[in-house]
C-alpha cells in the first residue's frame, strides 16, 4: 500500500496559502473554509504518517484521535476551525445571509493563525523520527 502522507500534507500547505490569498482579496469566509482544509489535511497526513487512516471532517475529532499527545490548544483551534467547514460556505448555514456577509479580516486572520499551528505542529511530528 502506497502512504500518501506527504501529498496530503503538500495540499495542506496549499490550502494554507489559499487562505492567505483570499484574506487579501476580501474573500472571507473562503478563507476560513480554506483553514479549516488546510488543517483536515494536515491532521490526516499526520495520521497516514503514523499508520492508520482516519475518517471524518471534524479537526478536533482527528487531533483527539492521534496516537500520540496533543496540546489541548490545537484541539481547541481545531474546535473553532471546524465551525467553518459548513457555515463558510452555504447560505443555509446561518439564520440569513450569504455567507460572504458573516466573516470579515478578522476571522480570516485567526483561522490562518489556527490552521498554521495545526500545520506546524504536524510538520514537526512528520520530521520527527
Amino acid at each position: 500500500m502506497t502512504v500518501r502522507a506527504g501529498d496530503w500534507f503538500a495540499q495542506a500547505e496549499r490550502d494554507l496559502a489559499h487562505a492567505e490569498g483570499s484574506l487579501e482579496q476580501g474573500s472571507h469566509e473562503w478563507a476560513c473554509f480554506a483553514c479549516h482544509q488546510s488543517a483536515e489535511k494536515a491532521v490526516k497526513a499526520l495520521h497516514l504518517h503514523l499508520g492508520q487512516e482516519s475518517w471524518g471532517h471534524v479537526v478536533a475529532k482527528l487531533l483527539r484521535e492521534l496516537p500520540i499527545e496533543v496540546p489541548a490548544e490545537l484541539v481547541e483551534r481545531g474546535q473553532v476551525l471546524d465551525n467553518f467547514y459548513v457555515p463558510a460556505r452555504y447560505p443555509n448555514g446561518h439564520p440569513e445571509g450569504a455567507p460572504f456577509e458573516h466573516y470579515g479580516p478578522r476571522q480570516s486572520k485567526e483561522a490562518i493563525e489556527d490552521a498554521r499551528a495545526i500545520v506546524e505542529f504536524v510538520r514537526s511530528q512528520m520530521a520527527s523520527p
